[in-house]
């Protein structure tokens, strides 16, 4: 699936916790292998399972601070008494070269990236869950965090859901398979945007070049 002359998208996916953002994300990795995941930097704990790198970048406070005061992040927040953030050096070098770079953000990221300097390479989707009470079943069914975390969670759901019309695409994850469809084809699309083809410009003058040779 790897396209050539074109610039990457920065490719936002949002959600309240358990729409299905991040099983999504992974569904979209398996199915294009060009797609690089922007890994974030927090000041969280680790929860069972997670990787350092991999995962997450596991920092101490007062060095993500140090980086947001030096301008190295290309977004920042405060989420449930951590920090989280995205270095912009690896996704503006990725941009140039062509390969897009997938984010699993809040909407406070979303709209920094968006304001951002590479906020014209931006797709951004908001998924929503079918139902406020399907949203409560699914983060239950996680089993990672604790009834007051779920709780806080659920709370904090209205405030994220009431940001869905920042989006340019929004998308009711009532089936997981209907949406991950939906979303490849989003993307499709959008890589072939105007601004993503920095060629398209060379190419139409050497089209008029070759029509004047013509004498038309």
């Amino acid at each position: 699936m790897a396209q050539t002359n074109r610039r990457g998208l920065l490719i936002i996916l949002s959600s309240p916790s358990g729409a299905g953002k991040s099983t999504l994300a992974r569904r979209l990795m398996s199915w294009d292998e060009t797609l690089s995941f922007s890994v974030s930097a927090t000041t969280r704990d680790p929860r069972p399972g997670e990787v350092d790198g991999q995962d997450y970048r596991f920092m101490p406070e007062a060095e993500f601070k140090a980086l947001v005061a030096d301008g190295q992040m290309l977004e920042h927040a405060h989420v449930f008494g951590n920090f989280y953030g995205s270095p912009m050096a690896p996704v503006a070098e990725a941009i140039e070269a062509g390969r897009d770079v997938l984010f699993d953000i809040d909407w406070q990221g979303a709209q920094q990236i968006r304001n951002s300097d590479l906020g014209k390479h931006t797709l951004s989707i908001f998924i929503l869950p079918p139902s406020i009470p399907e949203l409560k079943k699914r983060l239950e069914g996680r089993a990672q965090d604790s009834a007051e975390v779920i709780d806080k969670r659920m709370r904090k759901s209205w405030d994220e859901i009431s940001r869905w019309d920042a989006y340019d695409y929004v998308l009711v994850n009532d089936n997981l398979l209907m949406t991950e469809e939906r979303l490849k084809t989003i993307i499709t699309a959008e890589r072939l945007r105007r601004e993503q083809q920095p060629g398209l410009q060379a190419h139409v003058r050497q089209l008029q070049a070759e029509f004047e040779e013509l004498g038309q």
